[in-house]
């Protein structure tokens, strides 16, 4: 499996990124797919998660109602759309696959990470 996250950038507190992850060696529409990220100094911690179980989704409390977690099936990508982005955004953005027990927990299949930054 090997996962390709890009969309990292700089943007202003308040805007929007969108994080994509192209997955090659497995398919997105058939296996449970997320986000991590980890802030400098910080442990890596649970952003988000589709399963392919009627596209159920999960996200941390912290990015409720402003990320949302997508896939296109044809594309073999799932993306990351992050609104009214907080400097506590600030991270590097990983994508991870897994089956659906492990994907907010410890998911084994990681991407490189791909570097947000929110300036206040």
């Amino acid at each position: 499996v090997q996962l390709q996250a890009s969309g990292g950038g700089s943007v202003q507190a308040g805007g929007s990124l969108k994080l994509s992850c192209a997955a090659s060696g497995t398919t997105v529409g058939s296996v449970s797919m997320g986000w991590f990220r980890q802030a400098p100094g910080k442990e890596r911690v649970f952003v988000a998660a589709i399963t392919p179980i009627e596209d159920y989704t999960v996200y941390a409390d912290s990015v409720k109602g402003r990320f949302t977690i997508s896939r296109d099936n044809a594309k073999n990508t799932i993306y990351l759309q992050m609104n009214m982005l907080k400097p506590e955004d600030t991270a590097v953005y990983y994508c991870v696959v897994d089956q659906f027990a492990r994907i907010t927990r410890d998911p084994r299949y990681w991407g490189q990470g791909t570097l947000v930054t929110v300036s206040s």
